[in-house]
């Protein structure tokens, strides 16, 4: 591998317009495409083999109308009663409109008993499309809010449901421009001048741009979560910037050694570019992996996720090596006054006395980290998985002022029906039955007659719970209805709707979210046991992964679930349950990002190791020739995820925060305290490996060195 990035790395430096031009009229090429095609998001949580993918089932094959897309527009009264007046002719105009948007079905009416509340104040109309609802564009949703513009000064309006949500979505985040911000500052403190900080943010923006784009025609093929491509910003922002930054580090090493830039870049492409595609490709491989947990909307999220590393890692081969034999020996340009010599100045000492001090005294420091890691973890112990809703948008938002006023009207649980599908020709008595059974149940607010299908060979039952959708009563309900309502009743009916599909999520990510760790562990314990011939450092770094892991679901937990202090983010003290998916992805994104930091230290660690076979020297150099670089990486990552946290969407925010969390507390608690701790105790033994498993073990080189590079008149000297 380092021989063939070596071989790219050269062909960038005597290509580097053509490569350049390329990479820029790909990732042109790409946004048109996109562009075209539009953003198409789905949050598909069909669940093969549970209650509520079989009531779906039903419904899509003799009830093919429920299926489509269909959304809720509410209306409230300033003054006086909805359904009279100047009330009634706004609402009857707004109607008139919705009728006319393309790819509207119908239109339902706004005024009968069942859509007025009781107190006359608020109704609302069910827009249904020619669509089903993973074809639902963000112009569309943008239509049918343009057509409720121009009642909004006489009555208060909101589109709720799926369109609402697709119409708040958003584009150009401003969560992007703080997190971009600090990473600059962050690079110009690194570096010291303008040219080098600015290269990394350039190249992951760029990179950032083509990985977005094919999110976007991704979601034309599979049903890409609405909350994927801010995922894959998150990600591709974080990774794009540190890989570039480990590069950019190892190539103005090699030019302070006195190489020329022809032969550096080359050299840095074949050794950081080598770890870069090791860590990336970890990265990318535990994404993947997701899809082994046998739910669509995991896999789709990894599935995009993955893509967005994968470009980052090709723009950090490709695309910046070019960029570095444009700019030549001009990186250190346009210095920042007094930063730019501190910079150059600041060697190893103060990370070599620091691991000097750790490891003087090991055992102090390794019970004080596990302390502090142990004490962030205790609530994730309360942790409990369960489903966002337009009940935990942001204020303010469309489908959070629907949500509001439809439970205000209509009760809490009118935000989220389960809808009882009966299989098999209906028998009135037993439909009487089972409605009756339901109706009799306190957690039960309204239940519809019995709806025979056109084919006659099912029937529906609507009921309304009491609860909100997201509460754990109403979990409680579906599991209670499904164990202990339908069987006394002899008929052969599912639990379904959203509510149900989102309880049946929780339930099944958390049958396999052992198991998907389980793999993650075991293929991270395979490559660092072929990269660094170890059987105790790939357990050490399990051990520690799953340590920094766990206290960010104890912060998120804390944080979301208990409310803590969640004002500051933006959630006003509201208690929001964690998202179902959050902590599987979270574990799939963090372990490979981690495993970035392990390698680049333990690589370090392991190159003085097989020079002097000193193992404690091995650690304390290790940790003081990769300390400034980690913490500088470790820093930008924090600052891109931290800066999601002020996203409107709850769900980013969870992101946000756990993965800022689980850096910060992997590049401080972890690398500067547990990691040297434990290989100073570990001394010789870190690096034991069976003689028997060494020889049967391929070779796996992370930084491997490159043949020589050609003398400079097979290089072109003008980047030099």
């Amino acid at each position: 591998m380092s021989a063939l990035l070596d071989r790219l790395g050269r062909l960038c430096v005597r290509r580097r317009w053509p490569v350049l031009i390329v990479c820029l009229l790909v990732v042109a090429a790409l946004a048109v495409v996109a562009g075209v095609l539009g953003t198409r998001t789905s949050d598909d949580f069909s669940l093969p083999g549970t209650g509520s993918q079989r009531a779906t089932d039903i419904l899509e094959k003799h009830f093919p109308s429920l299926t489509e897309l269909s959304s809720p527009v509410v209306f409230e009264a300033r003054e006086g009663r909805i359904d009279e007046g100047a009330n009634r002719k706004a609402v009857e105009a707004v109607d008139k409109r919705l009728e006319g948007v393309e790819d509207v079905e119908s239109v339902s009416d706004p005024f009968s008993a069942t859509t007025v509340s009781r107190d006359g104040r608020i109704a609302y109309t069910t827009v249904t499309f020619s669509m089903a609802p993973q074809d639902l564009t963000r112009e569309l949703a943008d239509d049918v809010v343009d057509a409720t513009e121009h009642e909004r000064d006489r009555i208060r309006i909101a589109v709720g449901g799926i369109v609402g949500q697709q119409a708040e979505a958003q584009i150009g985040d401003p969560a992007e421009a703080i997190g971009l911000g600090v990473a600059l500052i962050v690079l110009l403190f690194t570096f010291g001048t303008f040219v080098a900080a600015g290269m990394p943010i350039l190249t992951a923006l760029i990179g950032l741009g083509a990985g977005l784009s094919l999110v976007t025609i991704l979601g034309h093929v599979i049903a890409v979560p609405t909350v994927g491509p801010t995922l894959g910003t998150m990600i591709g922002l974080g990774v794009g910037i540190d890989y570039a930054l480990f590069l950019i580090t190892r190539h103005r090493q090699h030019l302070a050694a006195g190489m020329t830039v022809a032969e550096s870049i080359p050299r840095t492409v074949a050794t950081s570019g080598n770890a870069v595609v090791f860590a990336g490709g970890t990265v990318v491989i535990a994404l993947c992996s997701l899809a082994l947990a046998g739910i669509p909307i995991v896999a789709s999220l990894g599935y995009s996720a993955a893509i967005v590393v994968v470009i980052a890692v090709l723009a950090a081969i490709t695309l910046l090596p070019a960029l570095l034999a444009i700019v030549g020996r001009r990186i250190d340009a346009l210095k920042l006054p007094g930063v730019h010599r501190r910079a150059q100045r600041s060697g190893h000492h103060g990370w070599a006395r620091w691991a000097d001090t750790v490891a003087r005294r090991p055992w102090p420091f390794l019970v004080l980290g596990v302390v502090l890691l142990l004490a962030l973890t205790i609530p994730m112990l309360s942790l409990r998985l369960g489903q966002a809703d337009n009940g935990t948008a942001a204020k303010g938002t469309e489908q959070r002022i629907a949500y509001d006023l439809l439970a205000e009207g209509f009760g809490p649980g009118f935000n989220g029906p389960l809808l009882i599908a009966v299989d098999g020709p209906p028998d009135e008595a037993a439909l009487a039955r089972l409605a009756a059974a339901l109706k009799a149940d306190p957690g039960i607010a309204a239940v519809t007659p019995p709806v025979p299908a056109p084919d006659g060979q099912a029937a529906v039952i609507t009921a309304t719970p009491t609860t909100a959708p997201a509460a754990l009563e109403t979990e409680t309900l579906v599991k209670h209805l499904r164990d202990d309502v339908i069987p006394p009743t002899g008929v052969d009916a599912q639990v379904g709707g959203m509510t149900a599909a989102g309880v049946d999520l929780a339930a099944k990510i958390s049958d396999r979210l052992p198991q998907v760790i389980l793999i993650v562990i075991g293929l991270s314990f395979v490559l660092l046991l072929l990269a660094f011939r170890s059987i105790l450092l790939p357990i050490k770094a399990a051990v520690m992964n799953l340590l920094s892991i766990g206290a960010a679901y104890g912060v998120v937990t804390l944080v979301f679930q208990e409310g803590f202090a969640n004002s500051l983010i933006g959630l006003g003290g509201e208690h929001i349950p964690v998202v179902s998916f959050v902590p599987l992805m979270m574990f799939a994104i963090l372990f490979g990002l981690s495993m970035d930091y392990e390698v680049f230290l333990l690589s370090a660690c392991h190159e003085h190791w097989q020079t002097a076979r000193d193992a404690r020297r091995a650690v304390v150099d290790g940790i003081a020739s990769t300390g400034r670089v980690i913490t500088s990486a470790a820093l930008i990552m924090v600052s891109v995820f931290a800066a999601f946290m002020f996203n409107e969407d709850p769900t980013v925010k969870q992101f946000g925060l756990g993965m800022a969390v689980a850096v910060a507390v992997d590049a401080t608690i972890v690398r500067c305290l547990l990691v040297p701790a434990v290989m100073v105790l570990l001394g010789r033994s870190a690096w034991w490996l069976p003689a028997w498993l060494d020889k049967r073990l391929p070779h796996l080189s992370i930084e491997g060195e490159p043949e020589p590079t050609p003398a400079a008149g097979r290089v072109p000297e003008s980047v030099a």
